[in-house]
Parts: C-alpha cells; structure tokens; sequence
C-alpha cells in the first residue's frame, strides 16, 4: 500500500514473479468513472471508493477460500479502507513510503497512467499512515526493497 509514485506495481510485480504468486493491481478493479475522475484530476471520495472496497474484499476472501497467494497493490490510504481489505489472518500489509520530492519525480516521468502528478498532494493529505504493518523506505532500488520486504515478512526463497 501507498500513494501512486510509490513503486507498488513495480515492487508488487517483482515480489509475486520472484515468489511465483500471482499479482492484481486494485486499480484495475476502479469501476469507470472513478478511473474518469482521477484522470481529471477530481479525488475519489469515500462514497466513490466504497463499491471498488467492497469488490476488492470479495476477491481477497475468494483468494484466500482457494488457498491462492496473490499480491495485491492498492493504495489503501485509510485506515478504514485497510480494515475493509482485512478479511483473514492471511492477509498482511506493507506500506511502500517514500518523501514527496522522490513521488512527485517518479509521477512526472511516468506516461499512460490516470493517476498523475496532480494527484498527489490529495493522496498524501488523505493518507492515514499505517502502525503495526510493515514499513519499508520507498525511495530505494526495487531490488533492495523486495529484498527487505522478503526478510521482514519471512517469505519463502525464490519459487
């Protein structure tokens, strides 16, 4: 979890390959028009947010009844949102955070994504930082943070 620039697609895509999980982006599950909005540059209120939640719970909780270890990045700025996406012990959260100066760089040289650089003061006024997850420093090489994430999390070596 984190604000876009983060690197959760990134981190995400290359712990499930090294892993040999699957990986979801949680903004492919956006309904469009909340995809319209941030393209726009409108902040997604809560109201908006709510049945894209409550889709993501449902996947999870299926993930979990098939025993599928899957990689979900979502920006679950909220605490109330994480609480929605917590459905079984299964479940763990690590929180990519990285300085405004190193987001803002990446989501100025980022092209094809709705969310931009315009977005970020809202995500980062919205943002809730997260206790009791695993807090890792964003503003490094993807290599160095899986490695941590890996280590903090104790996961299995490579598939």
């Amino acid at each position: 979890m984190g604000v876009s620039g983060a690197g959760k697609t990134t981190i995400g895509q290359l712990l499930a390959s090294e892993l040999g999980w699957d990986f979801v982006d949680a903004d492919d599950y956006h309904p469009p028009e909340n995809v319209e909005k941030m393209r726009n540059g409108i902040p997604l209120t809560d109201a908006d947010r709510a049945p894209w939640l409550e889709t993501l719970r449902t996947v999870i909780a299926e993930w979990i009844a098939a025993g599928k270890n899957t990689l979900l990045a979502c920006s679950a700025l909220k605490q109330s949102y994480r609480q929605a996406l917590q459905v079984g012990s299964e479940v763990q959260v690590v929180y990519l955070k990285g300085t405004p100066q190193v987001l803002r760089q990446r989501l100025h040289a980022r092209s094809g994504h709705f969310m931009t650089e315009r977005m970020l003061d809202s995500q980062l006024a919205a943002l809730e930082p997260p206790e009791d997850v695993v807090a890792v420093d964003a503003d490094r090489s993807p290599a160095e943070i899986v490695t941590e994430i890996r280590a903090r999390l104790a996961l299995p070596e490579q598939a």
